[in-house]
């Protein structure tokens, strides 16, 4: 999943993807991951999450995210 979270942030650093996202959009900006992926990780890698996964993610509204860390 890592490939994912680069793969997210060089799109929104090159101007490919706007913030905040989507699952939708990080779909169409990131093909090639199966469908279940894009609903689950945004939610799974948000700051706060339950699980204490690596927060990459802000949420930002329902559904909408941006970068937890901005370079």
């Amino acid at each position: 999943m890592k490939d994912l979270a680069s793969q997210i942030y060089a799109a929104v650093r090159s101007g490919k993807m706007a913030e905040p996202f989507t699952p939708d959009m990080v779909r169409r900006s990131c093909p090639g991951w199966r469908d279940h992926t894009y609903g689950v990780f945004l939610p799974k890698h948000r700051v706060g999450n339950p699980g204490r996964n690596t927060e990459l993610f802000v949420r930002v509204g329902p559904g909408l995210y941006r970068l937890a860390i901005s370079n």
